[in-house]
């Protein structure tokens, strides 16, 4: 983590970036020059800095190690160009129509819970059913802002303590936290709470005992204690294909579907109350 946290927050060149993002997509300068269409022998000068890439090519090197959107504006203005793609609020003009799709979707899932959550796992948005659990889990009280899902399900509180079974979800959400970063790279931050949260004696402890965690299922089923029931969901996450933009690209829709009928049928009784 340090050294991500050194490449990509730190001040670095452009050959750094590059040699980094190289290291993650396990590329040889061959293989890059390869995807890229250029040379070895131009990608070596690249990182040594003896040579300049014009900014046609930093998009080119980028795309070739599938760098997500957000660092690619870090490796544009490492090389001296400005960043080229924007990151608008859900809310803004230019995402209006990305905003109008995941309302669409949030709404479509009712009366089953489903929320809108950007890549360090912050809730950004809820629909009606999602609101509601959120309310009979914190029995009242306000959830925190942001509220952060790694940190409800896997951190003491009202949610893990509605959790009859904590220790498999946190392995699950932590294992998934990794799996389903943004390119499959974690952020600086992120990467930062997965590891705190991976080091909590009461986790660690769970992940180290593969029998306590392992599935018993294709999916895992989060079990709620609420109102006296017991209520099993999984979920469905979804992203935007092809986004040209940092927040659509780090957008995810998360949907909960009842487990089993008895989940299904008592949800419904709540919801319809």
């Amino acid at each position: 983590m340090s050294a991500q946290r050194s490449v990509l927050e730190a001040p670095a060149n452009f050959g750094d970036l590059l040699r980094y993002w190289r290291g993650v997509r396990r590329k040889s300068q061959l293989d890059l020059a390869s995807d890229a269409m250029t040379t070895p022998r131009y990608v070596s000068f690249v990182e040594t800095g003896r040579s300049q890439p014009s900014r046609q090519m930093v998009v080119r090197l980028a795309r070739a190690l599938d760098v997500p959107l957000r660092e690619r504006n870090g490796l544009l203005l490492a090389a001296g160009y400005a960043p080229l793609y924007s990151g608008e609020p859900l809310d803004g003009s230019q995402l209006a129509r990305v905003d109008a799709a995941l309302t669409a979707m949030l709404d479509q899932h009712e009366p089953f819970p489903a929320v809108v959550m950007d890549r360090r796992w912050d809730v950004l948005r809820t629909n009606r059913a999602a609101g509601d659990l959120f309310a009979r889990l914190f029995a009242g009280e306000p959830p925190p802002e942001p509220a952060n899902v790694l940190r409800l399900f896997i951190e003491p509180g009202p949610v893990r303590d509605r959790v009859l079974n904590a220790d498999a979800v946190a392995a699950g959400l932590l294992e998934r936290a990794r799996r389903e970063a943004v390119a499959g790279v974690l952020d600086p931050a992120t990467a930062d709470l997965v590891d705190g949260l991976r080091r909590r004696p009461e986790v660690a402890a769970a992940l180290a005992d593969p029998d306590a965690s392992a599935p018993a299922a294709p999916v895992i089923d989060v079990r709620f204690l609420i109102d006296g029931a017991t209520l099993a969901f999984f979920s469905v996450v979804s992203s935007l294909g092809t986004p040209t933009d940092v927040t659509a690209q780090e957008v995810r829709v998360e949907a909960f579907f009842p487990s089993d009928e008895a989940t299904d049928a008592a949800w419904r009784v709540m919801a319809g109350g």
